[in-house]
């Protein structure tokens, strides 16, 4: 079932005791750039420092909520012996292992979100992920599975997941991830009522997806953009073609941006409805908007963060004089790389 914006609204609800909005401010950097107003909103300052808490906690919540009067539901799984999990995870009374598959920053969420409500967590990420995704993964309790790349990560984590009865929440395909994502665009909407362009980094779509239903809903007159990479760009193949088509995702400073879409995964229909256009930036002009993030506005962000600052500073996501918000999604990544980045 498609998510709605009064699922967006009801994920508001259950994150509030336990988020706070994000900042969003004013850059005059990027504003002169696009000859327009450019406002940042800084989901890098999240915690986990990325949107993607919102999603996983969101989703780990209201699977404790729809089971409070089923405790058996609960109960700890095999999967989680076999994962390796500590005797504390297991024995938690609601120890039921969530099993995910992430370039790092679901991951990271979801393990955050299992360790504060007693759960088991398993992720399984591309062995090339940013060291300090994995390493705040593990630094969370849960147990952390390599693979060659996203999309075996994808395979393995629901394999895993149905062979041993755990819970597999995908970082985009799954209503209640796309609801707790698509707050971030509720923020908006109460800080800023006008503004003529919002701006998003496009991977599976869950940010697009849940962002747009509430946009669209109060502020349809608003133009919503998907950035994706040049090196992984399923969204633009795949609605040229009026299906999902798949692509070889090829290495990107935009990791998190990096995979395949799944089989019939519901961002697509979303992303379709909601997103008025796709654009691609190349890895120049990743580079370029992560220097420019760090030099003029005092952030470390990572790739998948800077990519709807880089599709402005290209001049493909507005017009002049218009208002625009850009999203930075993360600022995960690994201090050797963000310093060749922007050195």
């Amino acid at each position: 079932m498609l998510p709605t914006a009064l699922d967006v609204y009801d994920a508001r609800r259950r994150l509030a005791p336990h988020l706070r909005p994000t900042p969003m401010l004013p850059s005059s950097w990027l504003s002169s750039i696009a000859d327009g107003s450019v406002f940042l909103k800084l989901e890098s300052l999240n915690l986990t420092h990325s949107f993607k808490i919102r999603g996983a906690l969101n989703a780990a919540l209201k699977l404790v909520e729809n089971h409070d009067d089923k405790p058996s539901a609960f109960a700890p799984s095999a999967s989680a012996d076999k994962a390796g999990l500590s005797p504390q995870a297991q024995g938690s009374p609601q120890a039921q292992t969530l099993v995910t598959a992430s370039a790092g920053n679901h991951g990271r969420a979801l393990a955050l979100a299992a360790e504060k409500l007693g759960l088991a967590c398993v992720v399984f990420t591309p062995e090339k992920a940013p060291e300090a995704k994995k390493n705040a993964i593990r630094r969370h309790g849960a147990v952390l599975h390599e693979c060659d790349d996203y999309d075996a990560a994808e395979k393995q984590a629901r394999e895993f997941a149905a062979a041993e009865g755990a819970v597999y929440i995908s970082p985009y395909n799954h209503p209640d991830v796309i609801a707790g994502a698509g707050t971030v665009g509720l923020d908006i909407l109460e800080a800023m009522p006008s503004f003529e362009v919002v701006v998003i980094p496009l991977g599976g779509g869950g940010l697009s997806s849940g962002m747009g239903l509430v946009i669209k809903a109060a502020a349809p007159q608003a133009t919503i953009v998907g950035v994706e990479v040049e090196a992984s760009s399923p969204f633009t193949l795949s609605l040229e073609a009026g299906r999902i088509t798949g692509i070889t995702p090829r290495p990107s400073l935009a990791d998190g941006l990096v995979g395949n879409l799944e089989p019939g995964s519901i961002t697509f229909p979303l992303v379709k409805q909601v997103v008025d256009y796709v654009v691609t930036v190349s890895e120049d002009d990743l580079t370029r908007a992560m220097r420019g993030l760090a030099a003029e506005e005092h952030l470390i962000v990572e790739g998948a963060g800077a990519a709807a600052t880089a599709a402005i500073m290209s001049g493909k996501a507005s017009a002049p004089g218009q208002r625009v918000i850009a999203l930075v999604t993360g600022g995960n990544v690994d201090l050797p790389k963000w310093l060749f980045a922007v050195s």
